[in-house]
């Protein structure tokens, strides 16, 4: 069910920011994998599933040091980063795959009512594998720009990554939107000024009570039902 907490006008909705893990993608076992083995490699316990994937969202470097337990020697999480880099970069496709409904939403968002609408993605995973994932899971035509944590000098929340979309496209914050699983994208969202959705499907939708989304939805459809 569609939930509005502030109504906006969808006609009026230029640009389309999604995040990619949680939102467009399930690449939970795939991350849940990386983690552990990059955990057993340096004799850590394994950690429960459910547990890494609360600790997604905030790019790798937070995932590894809240794997670890958050030490003090940056040295140990730089090393254990690096591994987790490496392993994630081959592993990465082993089980992600697009949420069911994803392509048909895009398709339908990018068709919809004679708007011309552009949509992108702005993720804190590194910008190599996301971009990777979206060729190869088939929708890199979809988006004018696929950015990471590490393309700008800061990550979500920071509003710069919004703002250098905005700015790309040419397009006002009223026009613009931004669709994630957690709080992390709906106070991005807010730091740049554009409208917020929050999705129920993902990897953090209990955060999405800290920082309410304009709109909260529970399923890929009703994403696209949004701009019908």
């Amino acid at each position: 069910m569609i939930k509005f907490h502030r109504q906006f006008d969808a006609h009026k909705i230029r640009l389309i920011i999604f995040d990619l893990d949680g939102t467009i993608i399930d690449s939970r076992l795939d991350l849940v994998h990386s983690v552990n083995a990059t955990l057993r490699h340096f004799k850590h316990p394994e950690l429960p599933d459910d547990v890494v994937a609360s600790y997604v969202g905030d790019g790798a470097p937070m995932l590894i040091r809240r794997a670890l337990g958050d030490p003090k020697d940056d040295l140990s999480v730089k090393t254990a980063l690096e591994y987790f880099l490496a392993y994630y970069r081959v592993h990465k496709l082993d089980h992600t795959h697009v949420y069911h409904g994803i392509p048909e939403t895009l398709a339908a968002i990018r068709n919809s009512n004679g708007v011309r609408r552009l949509m992108a993605v702005l993720s804190n995973k590194p910008v190599h594998p996301s971009r990777a994932i979206v060729e190869a899971l088939g929708l890199a035509d979809f988006f004018v720009h696929v950015y990471g944590g590490n393309s700008f000098p800061t990550k979500k929340p920071d509003p710069l990554g919004a703002r250098t979309l905005l700015q790309q496209t040419q397009t006002h914050p009223q026009e613009a939107i931004i669709i994630g699983d957690s709080s992390v994208d709906v106070v991005t969202g807010r730091n740049a000024g554009i409208w917020t959705c929050g999705v129920t499907y993902g990897f953090a939708p209990h955060t999405l009570c800290e920082a309410p989304p304009d709109v909260v939805v529970d399923t890929p459809g009703e994403v696209a039902e949004l701009f019908q």
